[in-house]
This record gives C-alpha cells, structure tokens and sequence, in this order.
C-alpha cells in the first residue's frame, strides 16, 4: 500500500485512492496509522496544508516528515496524505496532513477535504507578493469548511532567499496575522530551518485548549480524535450501524481490530 507506517508520504494521491479503494477504505487505513508498528497516540489531529502553487507546500511538509529536502518536487494534483508522530509533554500525537493542490482547477475536490480539520498550515512564498494578496481567500474558505475551533498558522516560505529577492516584509504579514487572529512564523524548506515550529505551534495551542476544557472532544465539529484502548473481550462487535444503535451503544466510534487490542476511534468532528 502507498501509505508509510513510519510517517511521511511516498507519493500517495488521496483522490486516486479514494476513487480505488472507496472512502471508508481509505479512512480506515489513515486510522491504522495512529497505531502503526504498536505506537499508540493519545490524539489524532488532522492539519491541511493550504496556499497557492509554487509556494513550498509539499518541500515543507516533506522536510517536517523527512527531515530532509525535497530536491525534485512537482505540484501536487489534488490531494496528498502524510502523518507524524509528535510529543508534547507525556502526550503522543498522531499528526494527520493532507498537502492540498494550490491550482485553482483543483480548488473544488481539495476543499472537499478541509471538513473535521483541527490544524491549518496557510503557506505563502515571501518572494512571490501574489501569493500573498489571496491569503485571504485561502482562510475565509478554511474556516468556512473545517473545524469551527481551526487553529491556524501563517507560514511565510523561502526565508533562505536573498533580502532582495523579499516582496513581502516580516512586519507586514505579522500584521496581516495579528489582524486575521493566526500566528506567523518564516520558514525555509530547503534549509530546514523553522519547520517543525508551525506544526508544533498549531498542536501545542490545541492541546492547551483540550486540557484547558475550552475545547469539548465530545462535542460534533470539535476537530480531532481521542484514542481509547479497550480490551478485545470487552469489546462488541456489531454487523451494522443499526445493530449497534439497536444496542444502546451511543458512541460516534469506528472499530479497528489491532493485534491483542481494539482501537476505538472517537471522532468529535463527526
């Protein structure tokens, strides 16, 4: 299968799956990757990568998966999936990133994707000032589209480039952040330097509010997954949908059988 257990993508076009292997396939694969070779998270948050063509998206994503450059990199058609396992505190968290198309002829089908987002990377090239001006756009359409509770970090790409080469300033996107309430961090894909920060950045603030009780996981739109570990001889297994709601089983879960155990995924942006 196309999808790494290690984390990071090998190339995989999510569209071209889902027309393969069905969505609820699909779904259940990227689920298999918060346990992969017996790594259990304690959440599961999913980030979109968002922003115009040409402005570094999947180099970044790339260099955060791989830790390294991404020397031949083409657009992305449609969408791409990727994960990583994170730590912050004694808390695991299975990133889940899907690296979206910045062609406007993919704008429909990439969007399609934003819904149950907890995280948005909104990435623009601080070289190329169109890539600026539509910013926007790209994040009205987020918040219109993914999580109610989306956190969001501006990502000014390319911070390696000569001073000269710069068509947009620091204190004017920090501006643009402060007013559009996200946070702003320059980054270089081909250096590395400063990628990790905006994927740590929007899990740290989530899992703030998560412990915080600002954010409710039970509560539908929430925008992230919780992990529960039952022991199989606890767990009912049940045929159909009707079956289970027949049983006064309430729960929004998607059962997965994993070795010795079942992983129960509850998913508060059902």
């Amino acid at each position: 299968m196309p999808f790494d257990d290690d984390g990071g993508d090998d190339g995989a076009n999510a569209t071209e799956l889902v027309e393969t292997y069905g969505a609820w396939r699909i779904a259940l694969l990227a689920v298999s990757l918060g346990y992969s070779k017996h790594v259990l998270a304690d959440f599961l948050l999913k980030f979109i990568i968002i922003g115009e063509a040409g402005t570094g998206k999947s180099c970044l994503l790339h260099h955060f998966t791989h830790n390294a450059f991404k020397a031949h990199s083409q657009h992305t058609i449609g969408v791409e999936f990727s994960s990583r396992l994170i730590k912050l505190g004694e808390k695991k968290i299975k990133l889940q990133l899907w690296d979206t198309a910045g062609q406007e002829r993919f704008r429909s089908v990439t969007r399609s994707y934003y819904r149950g987002a907890a995280g948005a990377i909104l990435v623009f090239d601080i070289t190329d000032r169109n890539s600026y001006v539509n910013l926007s756009r790209w994040l009205d359409d987020a918040r219109a589209l993914a999580s109610p509770n989306l956190v969001t970090v501006l990502v000014g790409n390319k911070s390696d480039r000569a001073e000269e080469d710069r068509e947009v300033s620091w204190a004017e996107a920090s501006r643009w952040a402060s007013q559009h309430g996200v946070h702003y961090i320059e980054t270089s894909s081909l250096t590395g330097e400063n990628v990790e920060a905006p994927f740590m950045l929007a899990a740290r603030q989530i899992l703030l509010s998560i412990e915080s009780g600002e954010l409710d996981p039970e509560k539908a739109g929430s925008g992230f997954w919780q992990w529960e570990f039952d022991k199989r001889e606890e767990t009912k297994f049940y045929q159909t949908e009707a079956e289970r709601l027949d049983s006064g089983d309430r729960r929004p879960l998607l059962l997965t059988d994993c070795a010795d155990w079942t992983v129960n995924l509850a998913w508060g942006g059902r």
